[in-house]
């Protein structure tokens, strides 16, 4: 950095910073100066103690301030010129910021609290994704070494020979092929999810009745509804079709595993009710609710999380693959579109989502 870069101004506001060094070095070479003055003065010139007194002072002064404002900005060349090094390997290779002037290393100080903030705040990232991949590598162990062991118990006792009853090879045949349902069931929606997560997956966009399909997911799970003593209902007679742009196929799939999840958690008698309100800039919120068990507040935040279990052991013995929600939230999230989730424990939860409304014109083309 060149001396001369610095405007009158940038020097008297400079100057006003005391730099020890630069200040301390002054002093060394005034003294130093002056005393070679004295001797030369005694040796060679003419001149009494006073007028000696007064040139030294008067020296010594000049000297002191001329040597602190060179050395002070020359000191401040080479700590800018430092720091521009120390800035270049700290920031990306894209950047072109650079330290020119002292004003600039307030900023540059600011910087380097908002990189340190950031790359603690990576670490913390990291380490929150370190123990994630150690959960989900558990869990996924959890969920196919299960139902491994009881396919090879069964298969192993059945080769054994022991076994000649009829009944008893069919039962153990029976529980077996469960077995191997569950690890389909496991396997094809990690697969799913593993689409959406890398962008494999495509949406087949067209306009439909969501009315329609409401019903058609109440006719699919009647059966089971009625086995759990849970009643299917919709809030309110839809008697015009209520049209929707998205993929008709994965939103009936969110339905009915939303609906799928209330049965397993509702109450003897209870009920699951699917509401279709209308918002502002061409949206529609569909609400899927019951008076179950309801999920504590602290389970919330994780509850689309791959493999998250409320209650780990009584959720395994109601079946599923445990990414029921999760494959919900990534085909919400593959329509850009948004789900909530609101509950309390012993009075019942509420899943909802959003979905853009359709074109009637559209689906005419269609």
């Amino acid at each position: 950095m060149d001396i001369n870069s610095f405007n009158l101004k940038e020097i008297n506001l400079s100057i006003l910073k005391l730099n020890k060094v630069s200040f301390y070095l002054s002093i060394s070479i005034s003294l130093f100066c002056v005393i070679v003055f004295i001797i030369m003065a005694f040796m060679f010139l003419d001149l009494n103690g006073e007028e000696i007194f007064k040139f030294s002072i008067f020296s010594f002064l000049s000297i002191l301030i001329f040597s602190y404002i060179f050395l002070f900005y020359r000191f401040e060349s080479l700590v800018i010129i430092r720091l521009n090094e120390i800035y270049k390997k700290l920031l990306p290779t894209s950047s072109s910021y650079e330290i020119k002037k002292p004003s600039d290393i307030d900023l540059f100080t600011n910087n380097l609290k908002k990189i340190n903030s950031d790359k603690n705040l990576e670490i913390e990232m990291l380490k929150n994704q370190e123990n994630y991949r150690k959960e989900f590598i558990g869990n996924i162990a959890h969920e196919l070494k299960t139902p491994l062991f009881t396919i090879q118990g069964y298969i192993l006792t059945l080769l054994d020979g022991g076994v000649t009853d009829k009944e008893i090879i069919k039962k153990y045949l029976k529980r077996t092929s469960k077995g191997v349902e569950r690890l389909t069931y496991v396997v094809k929606d990690l697969d799913l999810i593993t689409k959406f997560e890398s962008g494999m997956a495509n949406l087949e966009l067209k306009t439909f009745d969501i009315v329609f399909t409401i019903k058609n997911v109440f006719e699919q799970l009647e059966m089971r509804a009625k086995k759990n003593n849970i009643t299917l209902k919709i809030n309110d007679e839809y008697f015009e079709p209520i049209y929707v742009y998205a993929d008709e196929e994965r939103i009936q799939q969110v339905i009915t595993n939303l609906i799928i999840n209330s049965l397993k958690y509702g109450v003897d008698r209870g009920v699951t009710e699917v509401s279709i309100d209308s918002l502002k800039k061409g949206k529609i919120l569909i609400r899927i609710s019951d008076n179950g068990e309801g999920i504590e507040q602290k389970h919330l935040p994780r509850l689309f999380e791959r493999f998250y279990r409320v209650e780990k052991t009584r959720n395994r013995t109601l079946g599923g693959s445990g990414l029921g929600l999760s494959i919900v939230k990534h085909i919400i999230d593959a329509h850009n579109e948004k789900i909530f989730v609101e509950s309390q424990t012993n009075i019942g939860s509420e899943f909802s989502f959003t979905l853009p409304k359709g074109d009637k014109t559209q689906l005419i083309q269609e």
